[in-house]
């Protein structure tokens, strides 16, 4: 055996557990789609259930209310998703004027504090918001105390801006994680161009503008276009965790749908086929993405 065979089986051992990864916790569970053409009713055997074919799938739209259920749903989760594309900017702005603190110690402290929140669980960022934004937590005291206010203000237990509330919340607890891909596409940049920037002249701004912003642009749309193939998902555990009665028409996503009517419902076998679905339409997206990348850049990412 060559060097050149030998060394193309140890890479691929080196690839081999992601691959086993993706394959059991991405791939395997494909195989509950079928629960989607039966009447499954739990406990029950899934061979006890009697087949319905594509009964599930036309069930989500056979008459007006389903429809516009299913409409106020989609409704949440294109605007959850279209403020998430809007300001999909942030993380980048984030990163370069982060770059900028030439104070070590204080950049690496800024970086620390604004990651932190990626490592927590949705239910302790909850536990936070109750503690400050509940009736009797610690901004309608101080209101209350100052009188500026002359009764609670309830910002968790109302319906108005809740899908701007949900952006600030995920943007609190993510942009400092979705900074560091700006960060590591920031030191990848040649020196020399900033040497060259300098000796001509360029201040700090035009720098940024004319360098740095365009240098790490390729990555930004790559991870635009990402997201844009994900449009339909926007995960479950944030909006299960502040949804309440209040709320509950305005801050279901479809993911969280889905969840309810699995978990509230019992309606394994429609939720399995809005899932299923769901699916159809990001690789759809996905590939469409794809070719826009092509056109306008050039190269996929796929």
């Amino acid at each position: 055996m060559n060097k050149k065979k030998l060394r193309g089986y140890r890479e691929f051992l080196y690839v081999l557990p992601f691959v086993l990864l993706v394959a059991v916790f991405s791939y395997y569970p494909l195989y509950g789609w079928k629960y989607a053409f039966y009447d499954y009713k739990p406990p029950k055997p899934l061979s006890e259930a009697a087949f319905v074919g594509f009964k599930w799938f036309s069930y989500m739209v056979d008459n007006e209310i389903k429809r516009k259920q299913i409409g106020q749903v989609l409704m949440n989760t294109f605007a959850v998703s279209g403020l998430s594309m809007l300001f999909s900017w942030f993380p980048m702005v984030f990163a370069v004027f982060l770059n900028e603190i030439k104070w070590k110690p204080y950049r690496k402290f800024v970086q620390t504090v604004t990651t932190l929140p990626n490592f927590i669980s949705w239910v302790l960022v909850y536990s936070i918001a109750f503690c400050v934004f509940n009736s009797t937590g610690v901004v309608n005291s101080i209101l209350m105390e100052t009188g500026a206010i002359t009764k609670p203000i309830m910002f968790l237990q109302s319906s108005e801006h809740i899908w701007f509330k949900m952006w600030l919340w995920l943007t609190w607890k993510n942009a400092g994680w979705a900074a560091i891909m700006y960060i590591a596409a920031i030191s990848g940049i040649d020196e020399e161009l900033y040497e060259a920037a300098r000796v001509d002249g360029a201040n700090r701004i035009q720098i940024i503008l004319h360098i740095t912003i365009p240098s790490i642009l390729p990555t930004y749309f790559v991870l635009l276009f990402l997201n844009i193939a994900n449009f339909l998902s926007n995960g479950m555990e944030q909006f299960f965790v502040f949804q309440n009665n209040f709320n509950k028409n305005t801050i279901q996503v479809l993911d969280l749908y889905v969840y309810n009517l699995a978990m509230g419902s019992g309606g394994y076998s429609l939720s399995t086929a809005i899932g299923i679905l769901k699916s159809v339409v990001s690789i759809i997206l996905l590939c469409v993405t794809n070719a826009i990348s092509k056109l306008t850049r050039g190269e996929g990412f796929i």
